[in-house]
């Protein structure tokens, strides 16, 4: 059954992957109507997240947010098929690194880097990233269950010098690197929200106590990486812009808990500038009730 579903749904995939920019955007108009007005996809998710984190925002303004989420969300999906067959001739176009001195900075420690970045704007193009840099690229993922879209996935997002590893292999395959003495840009997509356990550490994101991801502060802090913030931004519709921020460039000098707060920051920043680009289906905030008493 997976090998059918796999070849009954890429041809549909490769096919739209083809179509010219203007036809594809034209495409996500038909599919936004579709999820936000007749399906209304995760839309008490969206609503419930927005209302949470800006409260102060009208009923009005909550509509507005949301209605620009989904289009660009569709957009998003889209563009995220439109990579099988993209060239990179016209990515760079598209997705451009506006301080790319900043890139070459972080490598020139020779030694791997951590990169973290959150569900913001393009993190699907964010691939492109590598192709500045001269070492390879290492992008952690959570493994698809078919194997056939699973090997898709790791040939699409790999296309710029960059190697998938699945979150369950991700510490052993970042201590063989280091062992080899075999530098990679280590990408993190570092909002999400880990599972629930007494270990946890909480952290005011948007306002509110939730507990952190904090898997790429501690791969930099142990090894000794350097850090940085891809904050990429939506210029217009199929455009996107990069800005490579330093967090640090000698982590193991950091309070602990330091470089994920300034992630934090750098995130919250963008989010509030222009909040229809952040991943509002994404249930960031779903273990806020079960706060600790002492961050209440």
């Amino acid at each position: 059954m997976q090998l059918l579903a796999y070849i009954i749904i890429y041809p549909v995939l490769w096919l739209i992957s083809i179509l010219p920019f203007r036809l594809l955007y034209a495409l996500s108009d038909v599919f936004y109507f579709l999820i936000f007005r007749i399906f209304k996809y995760r839309k008490k998710v969206v609503k419930a997240n927005l209302r949470l984190v800006f409260p102060e925002k009208s009923k009005k303004e909550i509509e507005t947010i949301c209605s620009k989420f989904y289009s660009h969300l569709c957009d998003l999906f889209l563009e995220m098929i439109k990579t099988l067959t993209v060239s990179k001739k016209e990515l760079d176009k598209r997705f451009i690194i506006k301080n790319p001195e900043n890139l070459k900075r972080l490598t020139s420690h020779n030694t791997s880097v951590v990169l973290m970045y959150g569900h913001y704007a393009s993190y699907e193009w964010s691939t492109v990233i590598q192709s500045h840099i001269d070492i390879a690229g290492l992008g952690i993922y959570k493994k698809i269950a078919n194997p056939y879209f699973d090997r898709l996935a790791k040939k699409v997002r790999g296309k710029f010098n960059t190697e998938l590893v699945d979150t369950k292999n991700t510490v052993d395959r970042i201590k063989q690197i280091k062992e080899k003495n075999d530098p990679r840009m280590i990408a993190f997509l570092s909002d999400q929200s880990p599972k629930l356990k007494p270990s946890n550490h909480w952290l005011e994101f948007m306002g509110i106590n939730v507990p952190c991801f904090i898997g790429a502060e501690l791969t930099a802090k142990t090894n000794d990486f350097p850090v940085g913030f891809a904050q990429i931004e939506k210029v217009k519709r199929g455009y996107y812009e990069a800005e490579i921020k330093i967090i640090s460039e000698r982590p193991k000098e950091e309070e602990k808990y330091a470089i994920t707060k300034k992630f934090n920051h750098f995130l919250e920043a963008q989010i509030k500038t222009k909040p229809e680009y952040y991943l509002w289906t994404h249930k960031r905030w779903k273990h806020r009730d079960k706060v600790p008493s002492e961050l209440k």
